[in-house]
């Protein structure tokens, strides 16, 4: 079988409401360049393919398109993309994967700001695309209103329209980036001294995109990327947002409860995949889990319920959360592998605590079963991933 492809995603202190109270946590520096720089270097010693870094267009809530009033929860977050940008220079084979949301976000912006940060690092970058549906969230642009969503009904009619208008204009604008990314061929910077040319006006594209929400010609202002095209991942529930991984995305983040449920939901995103004419292509299927580790399952089992009692409810996420050991971990990763998940994205409950138990406790179990990597053998994030560099849409065949 082969190896695993594994990644964290950094989020704060942790994803469990009450990390930053753990005696380990440092909420003084959460927003500090040291902070991330320390976090995503002692990932790439663990010898991850990628981080992904979260972010959104409003504070941090319990509630679904609102504001909660919390003070006893982290609230506020540093730019994604600028602080991938940041440690890029302090790491140097980790992937570097920051969430940018596409709904009040021009491509365009998106685009460039992309570009650069696989100019920065030397080919590492990836791109959680997030889609926004929040009426606080589209409050703080004015320039569209979203109704308010029960979360008790997404099933209901006008919920569902909402939900494919979003995610068909999310899609669209996967494909203005990816097509800007195209608009500069690789060889159309010159630079050459003595005849005074420094790019082949030729080599740069106009991409003239038309959609319903947006029209972009382009090129973009940035070169081609190192990659040709960063990775594009999705995060993904149900059928809706599977059809935008399928068309849209390199990797697609689920979350089965079970390994059966993951068989289902790989399916799913395959069929999705087919319907978009990208059958032959690789898309990776990831499933996100949060986890809880410790030495014994007991003391896991008593770092949870002490987390749980200092935010005064039981934590539950949309993902599957995992309480025990790195050894029982090993084990349910190479079962979900069984299944037909090519990797897994791993959410610290808090942090610095469970991002070491990751790469200094599950990381050598893989190794000793032979299921993750023990050195870097490829240095883009796309190599990392068995991902070839796609060829330049625009360039001559």
């Amino acid at each position: 079988m082969p190896h695993l492809h594994l990644a964290v995603a950094l989020d704060g202190a942790g994803w469990h409401p009450a990390a930053w109270r753990e005696p380990t946590a440092e909420p003084h520096h959460l927003l500090t360049a040291a902070y991330w720089a320390g976090l995503v270097q002692e990932a790439e010693a663990g010898l991850l393919d990628f981080v992904t870094i979260e972010d959104a267009v409003a504070l941090q809530s319990t509630l679904f398109g609102a504001p909660d009033e919390r003070t006893d929860q982290v609230r506020g977050r540093l730019d994604a993309v600028l602080v991938a940008a940041r440690v890029a220079p302090v790491t140097r084979h980790i992937g570097l994967v920051p969430t940018a949301t596409v709904t009040h976000t021009e491509p365009f912006h998106l685009s460039k700001a992309l570009a650069t940060l696989d100019h920065v690092s030397l080919g590492r970058a990836g791109w959680r695309v997030q889609v926004s549906g929040k009426p606080d969230e589209a409050a703080h642009f004015g320039r569209r209103t979203v109704p308010a969503i029960d979360p008790a009904h997404l099933d209901a009619p006008a919920t569902l329209d909402l939900f494919n208008e979003l995610f068909d204009e999310a899609a669209d604008a996967v494909e203005v980036v990816r097509r800007l990314w195209d608009s500069w061929e690789d060889d159309a910077e010159i630079r050459d001294v003595a005849t005074g040319r420094f790019i082949d006006r030729d080599k740069l594209h106009y991409i003239d995109f038309a959609g319903p929400k947006f029209s972009v010609r382009g090129p973009s202002i940035t070169p081609r990327p190192p990659q040709g095209q960063p990775v594009v991942t999705a995060l993904a529930h149900s059928a809706v947002p599977y059809r935008l991984g399928a068309r849209a995305a390199d990797v697609v983040y689920i979350t089965p409860a079970d390994a059966d449920q993951a068989r289902t939901t790989i399916a799913e995103v395959r069929e999705q995949q087919a319907i978009a004419g990208r059958a032959a292509e690789t898309v990776h299927v990831f499933a996100d889990l949060v986890v809880l580790l410790d030495e014994t399952e007991a003391a896991a089992a008593d770092r949870h319920a002490r987390l749980d009692e200092l935010a005064g409810y039981s934590f539950t996420s949309d993902a599957k959360i995992f309480t025990g050991t790195p050894e029982r971990l090993a084990d349910l990763l190479q079962e979900w592998q069984a299944a037909g998940i090519s990797g897994f994205r791993l959410r610290p409950a808090s942090i610095p605590r469970d991002l070491t138990a990751i790469t200094r406790g599950l990381v050598p179990v893989l190794q000793g079963r032979d299921a993750f990597r023990r050195a870097y053998a490829t240095n883009t994030l796309r190599e990392h991933l068995g991902l070839t560099r796609p060829a330049n849409r625009y360039a001559p065949a």
